[in-house]
């Protein structure tokens, strides 16, 4: 098999370049602009569909048939809801990220003429020389608002500025990888899968690896809020979706492991396929774990909620703290990515 390490850097790289463009549902434009530019810069074709999602097609020894992974950009955020009457800013959410981990984080509010603004996420009783609940109030969507560092005093103020309901708001990543091989972020949940899917690109463009069969790429833009991949190519016949695996409780799998999912909210994975990539994983000495998502949904649920004629499985690297501050290590991202290169019969 390849030695996979040989390409962390190149992981790293490629993860700290995409979780550093903002990209909550629905405003994926930037980080797929430089999806498509990695890609292309490896020598392989990316498509941009309709919806906004980007495919890259690879050709195997098999035409006849196709394996599509995919992997998710768009990440969680908040949307301007409205102005209130003294500057501040009310929002809705994007997704379902924790609020109460968001008090006090750094944002950037994105305007529709492309100007943005910086602001912080707080507590509307924030000081606690001043509110007896400061410590203890609720954090939700009715009791946080965004504080914009401009000059502003009243709703008008902030309107003169272009911002308007209906404008995105994203939060800082914060990403940092250690000495010792963590990668801590936001959006690790999906950026570190797509990171897995650009070296696995790398590696077989490096390599010079064929795969099985034909293969799809798919770059999904709105996962976080249940429509990602729900369109296909036609001549997909089977998908792996490359997505966080969950930690904690009585789940097996921890931040050094690829997790196979046997079944997740929407029901079980293709039985076939998943003991395919669990025998794959022990045959291999790979370090894996099989568990049961209890509050999960990904790309391949949307796929067959969209109608699409598959089959399909999901695995992804064991991430803690899922839509909060997440984190992962390399040794999960690499056995994501040597799982992938066994199933493609590289």
């Amino acid at each position: 098999m390849v030695n996979v390490a040989n390409y962390k850097d190149y992981l790293f790289d490629v993860t700290k370049k995409i979780m550093s463009i903002d990209s909550p549902s629905g405003y994926y434009w930037n980080v797929t602009e430089e999806v498509r530019r990695i890609v292309e810069e490896l020598g392989y074709p990316f498509e941009r569909i309709e919806k906004g999602c980007g495919i890259i097609t690879v050709e195997g020894e098999d035409t006849s048939r196709c394996t599509a992974f995919a992997a998710h950009v768009d990440t969680l955020g908040l949307m301007v809801r409205s102005i209130l009457p003294n500057g501040d800013l009310r929002f809705t959410t994007v997704g379902g990220p924790i609020l109460n981990t968001l008090d006090g984080e750094y944002c950037n509010i994105i305007t529709r003429s492309g100007k943005v603004y910086t602001g912080t996420i707080l507590c509307k009783e924030a000081a606690v020389h001043v509110h007896p609940g400061a410590a203890s109030s609720p954090r939700n969507d009715e009791t946080m608002i965004v504080r914009i560092d401009e000059q502003v005093h009243c709703k008008a103020d902030v309107e003169a500025l272009g911002i308007c309901s209906g404008d995105y708001i994203a939060y800082d990543p914060k990403t940092v990888v250690t000495e010792s091989g963590f990668l801590k972020s936001r959006f690790i949940d999906d950026k570190g899968s797509v990171a897995c899917l650009l070296t696995l690109l790398k590696i077989m463009k490096e390599e010079g690896l064929k795969p099985k069969n034909n293969i799809k790429i798919i770059i999904s833009v709105f996962e976080e809020v249940g429509h990602g991949s729900s369109y296909l190519p036609a001549d997909v016949n089977e998908m792996i979706a490359v997505d966080m695996g969950c930690i904690v409780l009585d789940l097996n799998c921890t931040e050094y492991d690829v997790s196979i999912c046997a079944k997740d909210s929407g029901g079980p994975y293709d039985y076939e396929m998943t003991t395919r990539l669990i025998n794959l994983a022990k045959e291999n000495s790979l370090k894996y774990a099989v568990d049961i998502y209890p509050r999960y949904g990904s790309d391949v649920g949307a796929a067959l909620k969209g109608g699409n004629n598959i089959k399909g499985a999901l695995i992804g690297p064991g991430v803690h703290a899922s839509h909060g501050m997440e984190r992962t290590h390399y040794s999960a991202l690499e056995n994501t990515i040597k799982l992938l290169l066994l199933y493609l019969g590289c």
